[in-house]
């Protein structure tokens, strides 16, 4: 019989996991060691279900596995109490989730292929942070502010043939500056170039970067303080307003300064330690820097990230660990099916077909619409002229006192 009518969307979901490879980092490290009903391998397929299902509580968590006869079946586990869960969380360390990060990852890089990263911009890797708030009384370990708590997940993703995919994720509570962590996040890989804001800037690092020709491109303070070496030719047709050779205040190599617009006509002043792209190049690639932001957001919007499950740093890191494992297993089936839709619409398929055959969720996935679009809707003119009519003679007026916008379908 095929396999795809025998194998559950779960089960070839997770399968990039290989958790033969996990149980064994698991042996080693004795953690199952007394554990009698719920091992490691459970706990993470449960978490990663609860991440398709959005459910936010371990108690939503606890009564799925009690009253889903599937999820039984697909876990081996037929009850688990809250309290069970939380412990679980609370004990794992960490790096078991970092490292079933890191070979998802590596299957990611596989599956892009090298020669995707070697286009007109090379390979980007985008480095920033985003910040997850908590309560300071509840989150102690991780204060941020006087009234605050809160983590930070310094992030660098990939960014090639238009999509972002995740390269390295740690973990740190909020307060240490995002450059405290710019070392670990780049990479020295030939022609690989990291672009990243503000936040990292480090007069320091930048001549370490230059001195080691590892390529970086970054916004500079308004306050910076730059020696202008060489001013250079500016096409005026471009977005380019201006392009010069400078150096910092206690910068020792040169660095080139690339002055244009955003969107809003603010003015955005680069610097890039390469000489060999163009201004416009340079402008182009900064504004590909907004992709880690998006990048962000969605993992905000569609993972269970803003609600932890428990209080302590390890539920807290692992909850972080196992939404990213998610995401990247999302990304994994979408590649694997050749599906061209978005990846949210992959992550809520899997979600709705989890326990279906892997046959009937690419049937349904790649299911044809069962009607077109009716056209352009017709705008009812005399029906909406009709009621403002109406509320004029009833003088509902109120809205005529506002300062509005002349607005064509009204």
């Amino acid at each position: 019989m095929d396999k795809n009518n025998t194998k559950s969307v779960f089960k070839e979901y997770i399968q990039p996991t290989e958790m033969k490879v996990i149980s064994k980092i698991i042996d080693q490290l004795k953690i199952d060691k007394y554990v009698k009903k719920l091992d490691s391998l459970t706990f993470t397929k449960l978490f990663i279900y609860a991440q398709l299902k959005q459910l936010s509580s371990l108690k939503e968590i606890s009564f799925k596995v009690r009253h889903k006869k599937k999820l039984q079946k697909e876990l081996g586990l037929k009850s688990i109490s809250k309290s069970q869960l939380s412990r679980k969380l609370s004990d794992l360390p960490p790096e078991i989730f970092q490292a079933i990060l890191r070979h998802l990852i590596q299957q990611i890089h596989q599956e892009i292929g090298e020669e995707k990263g070697s286009e007109l911009l090379e390979k980007i890797h985008l480095i920033d942070s985003t910040t997850i708030s908590f309560c300071l009384s509840q989150y102690r370990w991780a204060d941020f502010r006087n009234t605050k708590a809160g983590v930070k997940i310094h992030t660098r993703v990939v960014f090639c043939d238009g999509e972002v995919s995740p390269d390295k994720i740690i973990v740190t509570p909020a307060r240490p500056a995002d450059r405290t962590q710019l070392d670990a996040l780049m990479v020295t890989e030939k022609d690989a170039l990291h672009v990243f804001d503000r936040g990292y800037f480090d007069f320091q690092k930048f001549d370490d970067y230059c001195q080691n020709n590892i390529r970086f491109c970054t916004r500079i303070k308004e306050n910076t303080i730059i020696q202008v070496i060489e001013e250079l030719p500016v096409d005026p047709e471009s977005t380019i307003l201006r392009e010069a050779v400078v150096k910092l205040r206690k910068m020792k190599f040169p660095v080139r300064l690339i002055e244009t617009q955003d969107s809003q006509g603010n003015l955005i002043r680069i610097i890039i330690n390469d000489a060999k792209m163009s201004a416009q190049e340079i402008s182009d690639l900064y504004r590909n820097r907004w992709q880690i932001e998006l990048f962000f957001k969605w993992m905000k919007q569609h993972l269970v990230l803003k609600k932890c499950y428990g209080k302590s740093s390890n539920a807290v890191y692992n909850q972080i660990y196992i939404a990213m494992i998610t995401f990247c297993l999302t990304l994994l089936m979408k590649k694997k099916v050749c599906y061209q839709g978005s990846l949210l619409e992959m992550l809520e398929f899997i979600g709705v077909y989890w326990s279906s055959c892997f046959s009937t969720f690419i049937k349904e996935l790649f299911k044809k619409p069962n009607r077109t679009s009716d056209g352009r809707r017709r705008l009812e003119h005399e029906r909406i002229f009709n009621n403002i009519l109406e509320q004029i003679k009833r003088e509902e007026t109120w809205y005529l006192n506002n300062d509005v916008t002349y607005d064509l379908i009204f």
